[in-house]
């Protein structure tokens, strides 16, 4: 259980990290958006060239921005798809490890009961069976005499 709680916590503390980087980006994306707006000021005030290169160089650092975003989130949806398939291996192999000893717990018990029944002598299910296998044979045997009497 503690490996269980101990996967989480990474888990939990690599998705921090990485809100926090996606924080850092959005924070960094609202002063382009602020830089801009005052650069719109700016040009209306010194003319419509000087805005044009404002907007293209706004187009780059928008571009750059969205790429930056992309890969950061591209990265982290994958190390948390590792994660979670890592946890769900572990997960997998504990429940396989525990379907065992659950097994070899239920086949120590069945015999502990059947060798306390057997003690009292109460006949086990393969003791009943038999018998009722050595009645049929003596029934088929009896009708046999029978029919030729």
């Amino acid at each position: 259980m503690a490996t269980k709680a101990a996967v989480k916590k990474k888990v939990a503390v690599e998705v921090e990290s990485k809100a926090t980087v996606l924080t850092d980006v959005k924070a960094y994306a609202h002063k382009v958006w602020l830089a801009g707006l005052g650069a719109y000021v700016k040009a209306g005030q010194e003319g419509a060239g000087y805005f044009k290169e404002l907007v293209k160089a706004g187009e780059g650092v928008e571009k750059q921005g969205k790429k930056l975003v992309t890969e950061q989130v591209d990265a982290a949806n994958s190390q948390i798809s590792s994660q979670l398939e890592s946890v769900k291996s572990s997960v997998f192999g504990v429940k396989e490890k525990v379907e065992v000893q659950l097994d070899k717990v239920e086949k120590a018990f069945d015999n502990r009961v059947a060798s306390a029944l057997n003690r009292l002598g109460i006949p086990s299910k393969q003791d009943v069976e038999a018998l009722s296998a050595k009645l049929d044979e003596l029934n088929a045997l009896l009708e046999r005499v029978a029919r030729t009497q």
